[in-house]
């Protein structure tokens, strides 16, 4: 279309030629097409790397960025932080944790939620994820406090267990992940980011002998979301209850996001004690969701990565036993690792070493090295018979000289 002057017959025609005005308009509508394209793009990567379900998201920037549990190894090529030094998963091995008298149970507040308030269960196409209401928060164990954002599990197939973290290379059945950020960040998409940015709390899962109600909450839906990207509304229910009952015993660890974009902004809790599903809800889970591409969603797992000279701290005193303990009357959890009140921590277990207020993570002087530095009087002590440790972990306390012990491989 185009405008025509009013005037006498005979006058001047239209201010503009048709044939010019026209390209004119194409050529706007080719830059409204382009710049709406690049727009969208960029909204996507930023959704993809900034979203409060980043951690499972579907990645769709360029086209080659549509990551996969097929092709872990190529996660890198688009997504540079997952060659870090600080990935996860991890195996945990339970002979060189060291024990830290400084970590303190978990504490959790808003986690039961009623029936009333409803949450959306969503297919991803990489797992399942349940989006929690900021109401959740981890107020106890942390240095700060931590908003939940979402939940998710990990699986394996009818054949096979499929946990991301490992203890002794022992792999469990399934694991669930809740995901906090840090409230001292505005927001999910700020603290993503930072080093300190997120907490996610890890829980093992076990085949028991009995049907566990609150696991069933999701699962009963998952029919409902067979397709990826399908959505369903599900009833509050006691989010804790998906949590082992003794939140005391615990694995602590620096790491990632276990999928792409991978970011080293998580510290992570995993939870000594399993919890126990049925048989039957275990095959519900690995065998209900579907791919973008129509295939059973199974082994939705990352394998363990390199520790990196980081060390995992444990809230209680592990044994070297492998044996399992399941508590008295319960038959609905286990735990991960055996814990006595004696810690054999491979062939340096009886080294000893004096330390107040010392940064977690740092390398340790020689052995043969006493120093005293600060008004805290941190001191270095030399024990004979012991070689140079390749970890250690010294308590962190502005007040009190606490003892840790130095171990080697």
């Amino acid at each position: 279309m185009y405008v025509r002057q009013s005037g006498p017959a005979g006058s001047r025609g239209p201010s503009r030629t048709p044939h010019l005005l026209e390209m004119n308009r194409t050529a706007l509508r080719i830059c409204v097409l382009l710049l709406a394209g690049l727009g969208r793009a960029a909204a996507g990567q930023e959704h993809d790397h900034n979203d409060e379900n980043a951690p499972h998201s579907q990645e769709r920037g360029p086209s080659d960025s549509h990551w996969s549990y097929e092709d872990p190894g190529q996660w890198a090529k688009h997504f540079p932080a997952c060659a870090g030094n600080m990935q996860s998963p991890i195996n945990i091995n339970t002979e060189t944790t060291i024990f830290s008298p400084q970590l303190r149970p978990i504490q959790l507040s808003g986690y039961s939620l009623p029936a009333s308030q409803m949450l959306a269960l969503k297919n991803n196409g990489h797992t399942v994820v349940l989006k929690l209401p900021e109401s959740l928060a981890i107020v106890g164990g942390y240095a700060q406090q931590y908003r939940a954002v979402q939940l998710h599990l990990h699986w394996g197939s009818p054949s096979e267990p499929g946990s991301e973290h490992t203890v002794d290379h022992k792999r469990f059945a399934g694991e669930l992940h809740v995901v906090h950020y840090n409230t001292k960040y505005e927001n999910f998409k700020a603290a993503v980011t930072q080093p300190d940015g997120l907490a996610v709390l890890g829980v093992f899962l076990e085949v028991g002998p009995r049907e566990n109600p609150y696991y069933q909450q999701i699962l009963k839906h998952l029919h409902s979301i067979q397709g990826e990207d399908d959505e369903v509304f599900v009833p509050g229910f006691n989010i804790a209850g998906l949590l082992p009952d003794n939140l005391h015993l615990y694995f602590h660890y620096n790491g990632s996001l276990t999928t792409p974009p991978c970011l080293e902004s998580v510290k992570w809790t995993v939870f000594n004690q399993t919890v126990m599903l049925s048989k039957e809800q275990m095959n519900i889970l690995v065998s209900s969701l579907q791919t973008d591409d129509n295939r059973l969603l199974m082994n939705n797992f990352r394998q363990d990565q390199s520790l990196h000279r980081r060390w995992v701290l444990a809230s209680f005193e592990p044994s070297s036993s492998r044996e399992r303990q399941v508590p008295a009357g319960g038959g609905t959890s286990a735990t991960a690792a055996g814990h006595t009140s004696s810690f054999h921590a491979g062939k340096h277990a009886g080294c000893w070493l004096c330390v107040s207020c010392h940064q977690p993570g740092t390398i340790p002087p020689p052995t043969n090295l006493l120093s005293f530095l600060g008004s805290q009087g941190m001191c270095w002590l030399c024990f004979s018979g012991c070689s140079l440790p390749s970890r250690c972990w010294l308590s962190c306390s502005t007040s009190t000289r606490t003892a840790a012990r130095m171990h080697g491989k």
